[in-house]
């Protein structure tokens, strides 16, 4: 721990016990090695939270793209009476117009923001629990601008729920899995159909195949791959490349190849040939849900025959088939994602200030937000926003 999140937890003390909360202590560590043992132990079985909230996830992101952004780590660990972690906020913390925003870890990268909680604890939180664990950042941070948050995760109430929330800018597509169902209680039989004859033409292919990346060199491989084609799928859809932003492709590498259990941290399936890769998808898993980070497919004549859509329906089953509850294609609710995801993830933002300067900041976060998801839910606007874009990009 740092010095400055030593001197924090004992200033934190005092307030927050005569609350009558659970939570006695708040450290604040803004190094992430110092908080790497604490992090590390909350993803260990009898706890919450998302994948997207590894260690071994967002210290990358961290170093490598949350700094050049500016970015400071923000690390925020409630403790009980007897010092034992009871939850742990992976947040960064920037500094604009002179106001002290603290975010989740991830930008851009992340579906999902969460806290990682003592699964008792989570259940037990109630809102003076959140005003004890809130109220010594006041001197740290003007406003905490907490997006994409999960209104439940596993069946469990977000304990962030409680604070004031609302709707986040986009959905999220969620396709909801009974274990041990029928395959066709995942995906139709007509839809199953289509698909098979789709891949009767690419089945002849030498070396054709679905599988896992479980070795280094074919995990290399294949980012060699997404990286050489995903620039050009971009440019071809007029969208701006994410990837190519200062340190994501070595935050991405860094996450794809650091082991988790049997798997990785980002796992990486592909459909391809001995001639070519024919479209990946990768994704985080948790033994409950997977949730897809990033795709893209060949730019070969390959592509007419809907490969990523024949790659989704093997990453379907394979999860269906090990017992997964749900799994998303991620934020946005594109056409091929409604083919698969009937039901929709509740996902919400909190915009919390925490100081008198934090109020306008917050309330300014918070109308921007609720105005960028009126436009989004009117398609017609979304459509001509997107046509302008294009005309005057």
């Amino acid at each position: 721990m740092t010095m400055a999140a030593a001197m924090q937890s004992r200033t934190a003390e005092a307030p927050a016990r005569s609350k009558a909360s659970r939570i006695a202590q708040v450290d604040i560590v803004t190094d992430l090695d110092a908080a790497e043992t604490v992090w590390r132990a909350f993803e260990e079985p009898g706890h919450l939270f998302t994948p997207y909230q590894r260690f071994d996830l967002l210290s990358p992101w961290q170093r490598l793209v949350g700094e050049r952004e500016g970015a400071r780590p923000f690390i925020v660990i409630g403790r009980d009476a007897d010092h034992r972690p009871l939850l742990l906020l992976p947040l960064s913390l920037r500094q604009s117009h002179g106001v002290r925003t603290a975010c989740f870890m991830g930008g851009k990268h992340t579906t999902f923001n969460m806290g990682l909680w003592n699964v008792a604890c989570a259940a037990q939180t109630a809102i003076a629990d959140l005003e004890a664990l809130l109220a010594p950042l006041r001197e740290h941070a003007d406003v905490l601008a907490l997006t994409q948050q999960p209104l439940r995760w596993h069946d469990q109430q977000n304990p962030f729920a409680l604070l004031p929330r609302q709707s986040a800018i986009n959905g999220c597509p969620q396709l909801v899995m009974e274990p041990g169902g029928p395959s066709a209680s995942r995906i139709s039989n007509s839809l199953r159909r289509r698909l098979k004859s789709k891949e009767k033409k690419l089945q002849p292919l030498a070396g054709y195949r679905y599988h896992l990346a479980t070795t280094d060199a074919d995990i290399t491989r294949l980012l060699d791959w997404f990286f050489r084609v995903k620039p050009a799928r971009m440019a071809e859809q007029k969208l701006p490349n994410v990837f190519a932003e200062p340190g994501v492709e070595q935050f991405v590498r860094s996450a794809c190849l650091a082991p988790r259990g049997e798997g990785r941290v980002i796992d990486i399936h592909a459909l391809e040939c001995d001639e070519e890769v024919i479209a990946i998808y990768a994704g985080v898993a948790d033994g409950q849900r997977f949730s897809m980070m990033f795709n893209t497919y060949t730019m070969s004549e390959h592509a007419r025959y809907s490969p990523g859509l024949i790659l989704m329906r093997y990453i379907i089953d394979r999860y269906g088939e090990r017992g997964y509850r749900s799994l998303d294609l991620g934020i946005g609710s594109d056409e091929y994602k409604r083919m698969f995801c009937k039901d929709d993830e509740e996902i919400f933002d909190s915009f919390v200030p925490l100081t008198s300067r934090g109020k306008l900041a917050a309330m300014a976060m918070s109308s921007l937000s609720r105005g960028k998801r009126l436009v989004k839910q009117n398609q017609m606007l979304f459509d001509l926003a997107r046509r302008l874009r294009q005309a005057f990009g």
